[in-house]
């Protein structure tokens, strides 16, 4: 029998739409910690003293040990049962640890002795202390989606939220840091950038995360975990579902090489093709601006439509596909067209609308869309693979499920910059990054396309032959939800 109007029996609970937005903030949280740290490289080469291929290397190396923490926090996720729940002791010391080492990071590191070994050895002990936090409110957005609500119809929801805010998030201050950041400092290596960014995300990250505590508080509870009991776990038992739980393997190649792709996109990535292909960096905040509007509309219809009527997998291949498609179109865009006569209203030397501008928006913007549809419907496909391994095996591990797809992600997805830096450097950018006062090359053009659309096709196409295995269908999942509800039933008779 329900208990409230949010548990409607069956085995099905619901939440407020309004606490699925709230929690959906504590992604952004963390992503506004993710858009700064994108500026490390320009940080360590200009205050530290490193090389650019070598302050490539440097966040590929903490990405791994990003990845190296996520299992040993997981563990300890599905292991802890508190007063204050499961999930938010988790945010509020990730929370603090982030805020916390990321401004002796970019605040004290300077101030020591002009010593590059000095510098980068305590640059890189904040960041590995920093990385422990990221870990720790990262992991509650994927642990927390089986208690938050497990209705196939809602859960897709999360998704139209957070990859609203994401659009948000990262084109606003794209804007931000091309338009008043950029005319400020004129330059991405000052003390004055650091800081206004520094402040400007923990101060957006705070908030988020107090909105996402109160949002999940109701739902951080033991009867909504799971059985609908606390089962501990141990080290054994994550091996046999590391072995034997299919769809979240499949799930991990999916995300993990389509997140390569993304994170291929750097700064200096969005500086060549703007500043130096096209011949203006200030062009890139308002395409950002533009296309992030339809982005948005997309997502939300996409979502709306394909995951909640048709079941998370066949968004993602749908969103995978036209992406696909889409990013393909741009690249012979880029390279049989005239990127030096994008223009838009507003903006110097605008004239006329012409093929080449009319092109890359429509393109990106449909392109966009389809892509944030599959990279978004993978967080909450996370908690459907929680649940199935409830159903196959009995047992409840939001935290190893939510981590493992994180350390796979994060060890693919950290040879993103790594990739950057030695394509940079295969066309003579091996000392110094390029940015938007770079000259133009042929060599630079074509690293460029490369990098913002040839690595995410080789993700997308990995997207579709893993979804061929993927075996969680809608039909599946209902089968699955029916399961949960007897074993539930069971655990209360017991």
């Amino acid at each position: 029998m329900a208990t409230s109007k949010y548990d409607v029996g069956n085995g099905i609970h619901r939440v407020p739409l309004w606490r699925i937005a709230g929690y959906a903030l504590n992604n952004s949280a963390t992503n506004l910690y993710m858009f700064f740290m994108g500026y490390v490289a320009y940080y360590l080469n200009g205050f530290v003293g490193m090389a650019a291929i070598l302050a490539g290397s440097f966040s590929m190396m903490m990405r791994i040990w990003d990845g190296v923490t996520d299992p040993f926090v997981g563990y300890m996720v599905d292991r802890t049962t508190t007063r204050f729940g499961k999930n938010r002791p988790f945010i509020v010391i990730g929370q603090i640890i982030l805020c916390v080492s990321s401004y002796i990071m970019f605040h004290v590191t300077h101030m020591l002795p002009e010593n590059t070994l000095l510098r980068s050895v305590f640059f890189i002990i904040m960041s590995m202390i920093y990385y422990i936090g990221y870990t720790c409110q990262c992991v509650v957005t994927k642990s927390a989606q089986t208690c938050v609500t497990n209705d196939p119809k809602q859960r897709p929801l999360f998704s139209v939220f957070d990859g609203m805010y994401n659009l948000v998030i990262f084109s606003g201050l794209a804007i931000v840091v091309a338009g008043p950041m950029y005319n400020k400092y004129g330059t991405f290596v000052a003390e004055g950038f650091f800081h206004d960014m520094w402040l400007m995300t923990a101060i957006a990250s705070a908030v988020c995360t107090v909105i996402a505590v109160i949002s999940i508080s109701p739902k951080d509870n033991p009867k909504y975990f799971g059985t609908g009991k606390v089962v501990k776990v141990g080290f054994k038992d994550y091996w046999d579902v590391l072995k034997n739980n299919r769809a979240i393997q499949m799930l991990v190649l999916s995300a993990s090489t389509d997140k390569l792709g993304s994170s291929a996109k750097t700064t200096a990535v969005t500086a060549v093709m703007f500043g130096v292909v096209v011949g203006n960096f200030s062009l890139s905040g308002g395409f950002t601006l533009y296309t992030s509007i339809a982005n948005i509309v997309l997502l939300v219809l996409g979502i709306g439509v394909l995951a909640t009527r048709l079941g998370q997998r066949k968004a993602m291949l749908v969103g995978s596909w036209g992406a696909l498609i889409g990013n393909g179109l741009l690249v012979c865009l880029w390279t049989f067209g005239d990127p030096t006569t994008f223009s838009l209203p507003g903006y110097k030397g605008f004239i006329v609308w012409n093929f080449f501008s009319v092109a890359l928006l429509v393109l990106t913007m449909l392109t966009g869309g389809l892509q944030n549809i599959a990279g978004s419907i993978v967080i909450p496909m996370t908690a459907d693979c929680a649940d199935y391994e409830v159903y196959r095996s009995g047992r409840y591990v939001p935290g190893l499920m939510g981590t493992l797809f994180s350390f796979v992600d994060k060890l693919i997805s950290s040879l993103a910059p790594m990739v950057a830096g030695v394509v940079f450097a295969m066309v003579g950018y091996a000392e110094q990054m390029p940015d938007m006062n770079s000259p133009y090359s042929t060599g630079l053009k074509f690293a460029g396309i490369f990098l913002m659309y040839g690595l995410i096709m080789v993700g997308l196409v990995c997207n579709v032959i893993a979804m061929k295995f993927y075996p969680l269908t809608k039909e599946k999942m209902e089968e699955i939800q029916d399961k949960i509800a007897e074993i539930k039933s069971q655990a209360m008779k017991a």
